[in-house]
């Protein structure tokens, strides 16, 4: 992953839809229609990869941009991108589907491939933690490190899918991304201590 590269592209989007959620939360429908253009595709892509039917990933794109209409006021550009700010709510609509649905034992096979329970750097950012900080000691790990938890946990790929990708054994790809979320943990420590 280029990040030089990608570093102007996500200001652009950013600089380009933070515009449109303010829109939103005044209750500009032209303003959900752009957004929705703009950011649905990677959204369902997040929602295809945790959701076991196409039907279920519409319809929790569906809820991602109706929930969208009704909070955008709540989002806060200061603790994350609005890209971020989306993919972590269709993340977790997508989870809560999994979890709602009475599984049988066939489907628990399938559930094992969501992510598991632990904090993510999601989660320090929808606590308050500051957008900056995690930006930071992302950045601070090694690129490899960096661009693995942040396909993980922005784009919801699954270790396995990241293996595969990356041609390693699933067991080394969960040995970086666990190294790197424990240093990206005593990173964020460390600017929190006094």
């Amino acid at each position: 992953m280029n990040r030089a590269a990608n570093g102007p592209e996500r200001a652009a989007a950013s600089h380009e839809l933070a515009p449109l959620l303010s829109g939103i939360a005044a209750g500009d429908r032209s303003a959900l229609a752009t957004l929705y253009s703009r950011t649905s595709a990677k959204l369902y892509g997040i929602c295809a990869r945790l959701l076991p039917s196409e039907a279920d990933a519409q319809e929790v794109l569906q809820d991602v941009y109706l929930t969208v209409w009704r909070r955008a006021g709540l989002y806060d550009q200061a603790k994350a991108s609005p890209i971020t700010w989306l993919g972590v709510m269709a993340r977790n609509k997508a989870i809560d589907r999994l979890r709602m649905r009475k599984l049988d034992t066939d489907e628990l096979d399938a559930a094992a491939a969501v992510a598991d329970d632990a904090p993510t750097a999601f989660e320090v950012i929808e606590q308050g933690q500051e957008h900056e900080r995690l930006a930071h000691c992302l950045d601070e790990l090694e690129p490899n490190q960096s661009a693995m938890i942040r396909a993980a946990f922005l784009d919801g790929a699954t270790y396995a899918q990241l293996a595969e990708r990356e041609t390693v054994p699933l067991g080394t790809m969960k040995s970086w991304i666990r190294r790197g979320l424990l240093r990206l943990r005593g990173c964020l420590e460390q600017l929190v201590s006094p």
